[in-house]
């Protein structure tokens, strides 16, 4: 119970530092539709064309966006020695780790949440599947990007160029589930096979990565 409080107030103080600046969904979602307009504008594609090219274009383009996120997200915990108080607070570092993944969920999810219209809008998109199976695909994906982000953005928080190191950990680490991604929702968009193959793996993904990060948080949080 204690774990899910402070959990809940990390998540609650960083849900208000985003609001009262909102500096990482501007940026995430300026970043977005400015590829999804050139691109849509670059190819041209046909509606047959589009269901093919559509999950790689969005889960690519929100890969590359979430970082932006994901590197302010440990900065603002540097400033004033925040990070420090939180090593010496006599909390789980697991539930600081949790809390700040949920709101960098949250943060990517209104990003899709705007993004997704204009997807289908500049796309001519008609999903061919079972379009609702994109209610697990999004969450699913969504949380293995933002998991893994949060922890190698506060792995790499102590190098100097910690903007560069951490798309260079988090790219190779996320290969298994941007594929999962991008087959299950081109699945769903094409309606030629069934992605719950796709789902399970990436399910399997979110289930091992998340437990890792949150065992080996605590020693990311007190290396010196």
């Amino acid at each position: 119970m204690i774990f899910l409080l402070h959990t809940f107030a990390h998540l609650k103080k960083d849900l208000r530092l985003e609001w009262r600046s909102r500096d990482a969904i501007t940026g995430m979602l300026f970043f977005s539709l400015l590829v999804v307009v050139v691109f849509s504008l670059a190819f041209d594609p046909t509606a047959a064309v589009s269901r093919q090219i559509a999950g790689g274009i969005l889960w690519i383009v929100l890969l590359f966006a979430a970082t932006t996120a994901l590197t302010q997200s440990w900065t603002r915990e540097q400033r004033n020695g925040v990070l420090d108080a939180q090593r010496l607070a006599p909390a789980w570092p697991a539930a600081l780790f949790l809390g700040k993944a949920l709101a960098n969920l949250v943060f990517v999810t209104a990003v899709e949440l705007i993004l997704a219209p204009l997807f289908v809008i500049f796309y001519n998109l008609h999903p061919l599947g079972q379009s609702w199976l994109l209610l697990a695909v999004m969450p699913l994906g969504t949380w293995a990007l933002v998991a893994n982000g949060t922890f190698f953005a506060a792995l790499s928080l102590r190098t100097r160029n910690r903007e560069t190191m951490l798309p260079l950990i988090l790219f190779p680490i996320s290969i298994p589930a941007v594929l999962a991604m991008v087959q299950a929702t081109t699945n769903i968009f094409t309606g030629e096979f069934e992605p719950n193959l796709w789902l399970k793996l990436l399910l399997g993904y979110d289930i091992v990565f998340t437990t890792a990060c949150l065992l080996l948080f605590g020693t990311v949080l007190h290396a010196e």
